[in-house]
C-alpha cells in the first residue's frame, strides 16, 4: 500500500469513527455492534499509523518503504510508552 492509499484509508476510518462518536453524542447511544466497531477502528488506525511511521523511517534510512509490513494488533496495541 502506498502512502496516498494509506492516508486515504486512515481518513476513511477517522470519518467512520467521527460518525459513531456523533451518534453517541446525540443521546441515542451506541449499540454493542457500534462499540465493537469503534474498538476495531481504533486498532486499524493504530496499525495504519504504525505502517506509515515504518514507511517513513525506512525511507529516511535509505531502505525501501514498500518492505514495511502491517503489524498485528497485539503488537501495535501493546507498545511501551
Amino acid at each position: 500500500m502506498n502512502d496516498s492509499r494509506l492516508f486515504e484509508h486512515i481518513n476513511e476510518l477517522a470519518e467512520e469513527e467521527e460518525q459513531l462518536f456523533a451518534k453517541a453524542g446525540d443521546g441515542s447511544g451506541l449499540s454493542q455492534a457500534d462499540i465493537e466497531r469503534l474498538e476495531e477502528i481504533k486498532v486499524e488506525l493504530d496499525q495504519g499509523y504504525d505502517l506509515l511511521h515504518q514507511r517513513h523511517a525506512r525511507l529516511a534510512a535509505g531502505l525501501d518503504p514498500a518492505e514495511a509490513e502491517l503489524r498485528p494488533p497485539d503488537v501495535v496495541e501493546h507498545y511501551q510508552q
